[in-house]
């Protein structure tokens, strides 16, 4: 019987522990994964993209969270600082009226930041991060080592209610328990073009404008989006032999740290605060 049937991805549970087997795989070394693949080369361009949805009402907190990612510009990165108005210019140029419409029907400036980061990396390729992540090495250039897909790895263990520390969600012999493994979307390091991205692109369209009612964020343009995505993906490459065009981050906490006590985190500019996680 086949553990991962097509359209797996979209069972909560399978798709979970799928995520969790590819990184089991790799803490492992496992040959599809982390070898058979081109690191002399780059194919991920230096570009950072950033994004804020009110350019005239950027907090001074998030501000700092921005500005320490300019020494980076001392090693040839292009910045590319999006905002609601920016953002729809880019994707009426670049993409359609599909596209365009889809992301008018994102309802907070998360969930249009999610789904301009899709559109962007898709494009041009480079690095997305958070406005309220904070550079602390030059652990970077791990991103840009090779041409796969970089994202980092999340946990939320429902037996005590939080998010997995980050180390731990490598452990082999993690005890039993209920815990949902997804990948995040922050950061995304990738070259243009990356299937994983064009589908999770495809896979938000089509929820946006085929869905009637309220969509949850989550799940249309934010990491489930993107897990679903990669799973998918991932699978197809396993069942051809293939090795994995991604790689899962160990080391994210080692080059950046989100900011949690933030002043926007209080009201509706946190989309957690008016719909929910």
């Amino acid at each position: 019987m086949d553990l991962y049937p097509p359209g797996f991805e979209e069972c909560d549970d399978l798709r979970s522990a799928f995520i969790r087997d590819i990184i089991l795989k790799q803490c492992e070394g496992s040959r599809n994964v982390i070898e058979d693949f081109n690191t002399s080369q780059t194919s991920i361009p230096k570009r950072l993209l950033r994004y804020w949805h009110d350019p005239l009402n950027l907090p001074d907190d998030v501000r700092g969270c921005l500005e320490s990612w300019d020494s980076l510009a001392d090693e040839g990165f292009e910045f590319y600082m999006f905002d609601d108005t920016s953002a729809a210019e880019y994707i009426a140029e670049f993409y359609g009226e599909r596209e365009l419409s889809a992301f008018e029907r994102c309802r907070h400036p998360a969930m249009r930041c999610d789904y301009l980061r899709m559109c962007f990396i898709l494009e041009k390729g480079g690095m997305y991060i958070d406005a309220d992540d904070v550079l602390i090495g030059d652990g970077w250039k791990y991103m840009f080592r090779d041409e796969r897909l970089k994202l980092q790895p999340l946990c939320y263990d429902m037996t005590i209610g939080g998010m997995m520390a980050a180390a731990d969600i490598w452990r082999p012999d993690l005890p039993s328990g209920k815990r949902i493994f997804y990948v995040n979307n922050d950061p995304i390091a990738g070259p243009a073009g990356h299937p994983i991205l064009r589908s999770a692109l495809v896979r938000a369209t089509e929820k946006l404008l085929n869905t009637n009612g309220t969509l949850e964020i989550q799940s249309t343009t934010g990491p489930g989006n993107l897990t679903a995505a990669l799973a998918a993906h991932a699978r197809q490459l396993e069942l051809s032999g293939l090795p994995l065009d991604f790689e899962i981050l160990r080391n994210w906490d080692s080059i950046a740290e989100m900011r949690w006590n933030l002043s926007y985190r209080s009201d509706d500019r946190n989309w957690r605060n008016v719909y929910g996680c």
